[in-house]
C-alpha cells in the first residue's frame, strides 16, 4: 500500500493528507468492509499523528515557490509510516 499526496502553495502536505483521510473515510462509510480503504485510512491516520509537518512544509515550499511539482509517497516501513518527497 502506498499513497501519493500532492501539496501546493495553497494546500500544504498536512492539508492534503487530511483531505485524503476524510475522503477515504467518506468512501468507507459507503463501502464498509473494503480492506484496501481500511489500510489507506490507517496509513493516513498514522502519518497524520506521527509526522512533523512544519519540517515537511519547509522542505517542500522552497520547491513549490520555484513552481516545481512536489509529491509525497507514503507507505509503511515496518509498523511506522514512512514518506519520500519527490520533486519533478
Amino acid at each position: 500500500m502506498q499513497i501519493e499526496l500532492f501539496p501546493s502553495l495553497s494546500h500544504c502536505i498536512e492539508t492534503a493528507a487530511k483531505q485524503e483521510f476524510w475522503k477515504s473515510v467518506d468512501e468507507y462509510t459507503e463501502k464498509q468492509g473494503d480492506k484496501e480503504l481500511e489500510e489507506k485510512i490507517e496509513l493516513l491516520k498514522a502519518f497524520l499523528e506521527s509526522t512533523d509537518f512544519r519540517k515537511l512544509r519547509r522542505e517542500s515550499e522552497k520547491y513549490l515557490i520555484e513552481e516545481k511539482e512536489v509529491r509525497f509517497v507514503i507507505r509503511w516501513k515496518g509498523n511506522k509510516p514512512h514518506y519520500e518527497m519527490i520533486v519533478d
